[in-house]
């Protein structure tokens, strides 16, 4: 009767694993690069050279980046995509939990008739809100302005 029950108990956690980690691979970023390794120290996957890491639709490419799989770091020429939307910078750090991308260094952004600089950006993707920071010029129809902080929808295209 014993080993019933430990065969079941036994059987039980098999199945939970099993459902654990079919759930958690589903969630893990694709990356890809020229060079990679896991670096032991820091508990971050080191990644050099045509840097692209994509997760549940977005994309972050980059020259070099580090990744714990729920967090990116990434610098040069990076660019981060979400369908058709597209940010590009000197450098992002990506926050997969809190769905944020924090994009620093020469921004650029644009979409329908509306170009966005600034020296940083804050985009949660499920507000599809972008919070532009630091020097910022918008160009909508023709027309320029200045601003130092800027929140515009980028679904909506609409300045807040």
């Amino acid at each position: 009767m014993k080993s019933t029950h430990i065969l079941a108990s036994i059987l039980a956690c098999f199945l939970f694993l099993a459902s654990v980690t079919s759930v958690v691979s589903a969630a893990v970023p694709v990356i890809q690069a020229d060079q990679q390794y896991f670096d032991i120290k820091s508990g971050l996957h080191v990644l050099k050279g045509n840097v692209k890491i994509s997760h549940s639709g977005r994309v972050v490419t980059a020259g070099e980046a580090r990744t714990n799989m729920l967090e990116v770091w990434a610098s040069d020429n990076v660019t981060f995509t979400q369908d058709d939307i597209s940010f590009r910078g000197d450098s992002v750090y990506v926050n997969i939990p809190s769905n944020t991308a924090k994009i620093t260094g020469n921004v650029s952004y644009s979409d329908n008739g509306t170009s966005i600089q600034a020296q940083q950006v804050e985009y949660d993707w499920n507000s599809k809100i972008a919070l532009f920071n630091g020097q910022v010029k918008i160009t909508q129809n023709g027309t320029t302005s200045s601003q130092e902080q800027v929140r515009y929808h980028v679904i909506e295209h609409t300045l807040l």
